[in-house]
């Protein structure tokens, strides 16, 4: 039987699907700001660009529904040690989940402040046809981008951590977020 619920030895499946779902689209909005950013315009690019709002929307509300289920769970989850490296552990986590929820709230508040109607997926999530508004648009202009980046900087990190934890520290956290942790 399947244990939906997070436990004290590994995550259930509703904190494992939604952390696989989510990183498999940021994995597709990095993969696509990576081939504008190294290979121009293309076919490819224009495609996987095309992609990035209807994505960005979806990634936002998942993230959020990932955030409140993950408060909910806190108290079943695995534990992080009260060292040093657990409570950088526990701010690792902290920065991916604030930067997750902020980097495409601002691009939604951008494209809001843009005056022009967005419907990702054919779902109205606000009409248009009204004049830009500046202090929407300006912080999602200056930050979007950037906070982007050190998102994907904290995503490797994220990586980097689990193999450090399989390989340095013997401590094999991967299957916790599989379903093999018991």
């Amino acid at each position: 039987m399947t244990q939906c619920r997070d436990s004290e030895r590994r995550f259930g499946a509703i904190s494992r699907g939604l952390h696989w779902a989510v990183a498999l689209l940021l994995l597709w909005q990095f993969a696509g700001m990576l081939c504008k950013v190294l290979i121009g315009p293309s076919a490819i690019t224009g495609f996987l660009v095309g992609t990035h709002k209807p994505l960005g929307a979806l990634l936002l509300a998942l993230i959020a529904l990932r955030a409140l289920w993950a408060l909910g769970q806190l108290k079943h989850r695995p534990s992080q040690p009260d060292t040093l490296l657990g409570w950088c552990a526990r701010l690792g986590h902290l920065c991916l989940y604030a930067l997750m929820l902020l980097v495409p709230a601002l691009a939604l508040l951008r494209q809001y402040g843009s005056g022009q109607a967005f419907a990702p997926f054919g779902i109205p999530l606000f009409a248009g046809g009204f004049e830009p508004i500046g202090w929407m648009t300006a912080p999602a202009n200056a930050l979007h981008g950037w906070l982007g980046w050190v998102l994907l900087a904290l995503v490797a990190g994220h990586v980097l951590m689990v193999v450090v934890h399989r390989r340095l520290l013997g401590d094999d956290v991967l299957p916790r977020m599989v379903g093999r942790g018991d």
